[in-house]
């Protein structure tokens, strides 16, 4: 194990290679420590590399529960998944609570609820991947923007709007689990990430936006979240929409 690199910022960062460091196309999953706490942290770049979210599997019309389903799935289509996360939060009969675009195609239209859990702790957001490109963008500010994405999900809260920290967000905060996410950065390279241990969301937020370089990021969900990579899986319940990154 590596010890502690001593930089420069506001927290000492700590890059622990996943098998020698997981290398796709241009993307790369490493470990990354910021403050008391260690994050997975999968960059990928949608100029270069196969990034898809799956929720209902074509042939059973069930969704997909597992990373392995949908390792099995992409083996059948001659892909090797590289790197695998949950997607946004999900109701009961593991559907997406909010938007869910798949290949273009709207399988759950945006939500717009203003009350009830994390999801409508406005401002809420989309993660949209457009072609080579991908964004962070307020719900009702997509809805305007008719993007036409070819692949979205809604979740909620936003993390980070344009450099700044949604304002209900307290350092002091009692609300601590373990959290994923997803941020749009520097020269658009998309970066999901996943803490270890439990954080609260002001410290999630402040690790997206100052060591990642996010100003914009999306909170993912909470105890659920997991990651999966050619020789790591750490899920411990099913999914209601899955990120991938192939080959």
């Amino acid at each position: 194990m590596m010890k502690p690199m001593r930089l420069s910022v506001p927290f000492a960062l700590l890059l622990l290679p996943l098998s020698a460091c997981t290398q796709t196309q241009a993307s790369t999953v490493v470990r990354v420590t910021g403050g008391d706490m260690r994050y997975t942290v999968a960059t990928v770049d949608p100029a270069q590399d196969n990034l898809e979210l799956r929720w209902i599997n074509p042939t059973t019309g069930a969704p997909y529960r597992t990373f392995a389903e949908v390792q099995a799935r992409l083996a059948k289509e001659g892909k090797t998944m590289l790197f695998a996360t949950n997607s946004g939060i999900y109701a009961p009969g593991l559907k997406p609570l909010g938007l869910h675009v798949e290949g273009g195609k709207t399988l759950v239209p945006l939500n717009n609820a203003r009350h009830g859990g994390n999801f409508a702790l406005l401002p809420n957001g989309v993660f949209w991947v457009r072609g080579k490109q991908a964004g962070v963008t307020e719900t009702q500010a997509y809805r305007a923007a008719n993007l036409n994405p070819t692949y979205a999900t809604q979740s909620g809260p936003l993390l980070v709007q344009a450099g700044r920290l949604h304002p209900e967000f307290n350092r002091a905060g009692t609300s601590f689990k373990v959290r994923s996410g997803v941020g749009v950065c520097e020269g658009g390279k998309i970066k999901f990430a996943i803490s270890a241990g439990p954080v609260n969301f002001y410290t999630f937020a402040v690790f997206f936006r100052d060591e990642l370089g996010c100003p914009d990021a999306l909170y993912l969900d909470g105890s659920i979240s997991a990651y999966a990579t050619p020789d790591t899986d750490t899920q411990l319940r099913d999914f209601a929409g899955i990120w991938t990154v192939s080959r």
